[in-house]
């Protein structure tokens, strides 16, 4: 085991988009674990979009990022030391301790994995957080049912292409996403089997909803707010149902984004908005699994990955993730 190891600190707190120098790339000490700890060599991180507001001191679900501290996020790796009962060397494990090339936490933090399962990569996209999201949001926050008709904004990235995807599986009459650019609309349908897909660089997201789906909108699984959000409120149909997983669009403002305008419509038709985070919701992790991973083996559930290569990757990964350059989970291959 090494004695030194390398990792992403936070360096600079951003004000609107984060650039390069927001990271710092550090090395440290690796010392042996402790009763009940293990060394874990990361060989997959993951970076998501909820990160941008673990940068910011505003009141939020999780306290800010330190400066000066190492990063934080998804990782898999195999653990290379060991001082806990239950988890092995060798053993292949996912965890929060990512942004590192090594870990150094207690056994109880990580969750062995099955090789057998997928590839290691997909623990941190369709078959881990971001699909359990997706999973979450759509089953039990958005109330899904057959024949509904099913909005996505985001449809190509990690979350928003398996929200499609378990729609249809699940019995939606209709599936239409939003994607920016005209190769990522063809992505999602021709590859993932949405029945329609916005190209919201087009501009005029409403008009375009409407002419997808001219008899309106059961579901609507929100990515990315804004525009999106108001053009769903007027879709909505009698009793419809919106899941708020995220707001990308707003991501880097300095002034707080305007609301939806047609807040109103939704006396009309009834309609529900519900936030969520996937941390109240991982009751559902063994139901998520038993259900998306045959599909994943079966190849009836399609992903993507956008891999970047190298722990000094990350940076440059995470920025070009807000700047929608992923097709899929963006994740960062560590060896």
């Amino acid at each position: 085991m090494p004695t030194t190891t390398r990792e992403i600190r936070f360096a600079v707190r951003p004000v609107g988009e984060p650039g390069l120098d927001t990271f710092e790339l550090a090395t440290r000490e690796l010392p042996d674990p402790a009763p009940g700890e293990i060394v874990v060599r990361n060989d997959w991180m993951s970076v998501d979009p909820y990160m941008r507001g673990r940068m910011s001191t505003a009141k939020s679900y999780a306290a800010g990022w330190e400066l000066g501290e190492p990063m934080q996020g998804g990782a898999v790796g195999e653990v290379v030391a060991s001082a806990a009962d239950g988890v092995a060397v060798g053993d292949l494990v996912v965890h929060g301790l990512g942004w590192r090339e090594h870990a150094l936490l207690p056994a109880t933090y990580v969750t062995v994995l099955d090789r057998s399962l997928a590839p290691e990569s997909t623990f941190l996209g369709v078959l881990g957080m971001p699909g359990l999201t997706a999973y979450a949001g759509l089953t039990r926050v958005a109330s899904m049912r057959d024949g509904d008709v099913v909005f996505v904004s985001a449809a190509a990235g990690a979350v928003g292409s398996l929200v499609g995807q378990l729609a249809r599986h699940l019995g939606a009459s209709r599936v239409i996403g939003s994607a920016g650019g005209p190769e990522k609309a063809r992505h999602v349908i021709e590859e993932l089997g949405f029945d329609a897909c916005i190209d919201y660089r087009e501009g005029n997201v409403r008009k375009q909803l409407k002419e997808a789906a001219p008899d309106g909108i059961d579901v609507y699984f929100d990515n990315v707010g804004g525009e999106h959000l108001e053009a769903a409120i007027a879709a909505l149909r009698l009793r419809g149902r919106i899941a708020i997983c995220g707001a990308i669009s707003g991501y880097n403002a300095t002034e707080p984004p305007p609301g939806p305008r047609n807040m109103t419509s939704l006396i009309a038709s009834r309609g529900r908005i519900e936030g969520f985070l996937v941390a109240d919701h991982f009751d559902l992790q063994r139901d998520f699994l038993a259900t998306v991973a045959p599909l994943v083996q079966s190849g009836e559930i399609a992903y993507r990955e956008t891999v970047r290569e190298g722990l000094e990757a990350a940076p440059q990964a995470f920025l070009d993730l807000l700047a929608g350059a992923n097709v899929g989970k963006m994740v960062v291959k560590l060896r």
